[in-house]
């Protein structure tokens, strides 16, 4: 799969591999996760110049490694061989966003935020602010 250089993730492409996972991760692509995923991609200054085709590519390569026995594991090498660490908490946040983009938050999305703070290395106490931030974001 890694040989395929279309598949070489960029540090945007982990960004948005990382909202997608979310949005998928309940098995419901919802409308408002998949408008939330493009308003950021098209606003944010970490997706200048980033090909929104991309974006497509991107999601098919998570569904695929959603359908393998350690095919999260091998999402999370992926993303963090291309993340700076820098770049942590901004994925981090942009899940959170994405999470919330509905107005309910499923087990399963709560459980793929929980390890991707840990397999991003989030102190807990950022991830609360960033979390708070997500909340407020998305109340209605």
């Amino acid at each position: 799969m890694t040989n395929d250089p279309s598949l070489a993730l960029s540090a945007q492409d982990s960004l948005v591999a990382v909202m997608v996972a979310v949005s998928a991760s309940d098995g419901d692509m919802g409308t408002t996760e998949l408008i939330k995923i493009q308003t950021a991609v098209n606003i944010l200054p970490i997706f200048a110049g980033f090909d929104m085709d991309r974006i497509k590519t991107v999601s098919q390569m998570v569904f695929d490694l959603f359908e393998l026995e350690d095919g999260l594991d091998a999402l999370f090498g992926l993303i963090k061989e291309a993340l700076p660490d820098r770049l942590n908490e901004t994925a981090y946040a942009l899940a959170c966003d994405v999470a919330a983009a509905d107005g309910t938050l499923e087990e399963a999305e709560l459980r793929l935020l929980e390890e991707i703070r840990y397999e991003l290395e989030i102190d807990r106490l950022h991830a609360a602010a960033i979390e708070r931030g997500a909340r407020a974001r998305h109340l209605t």
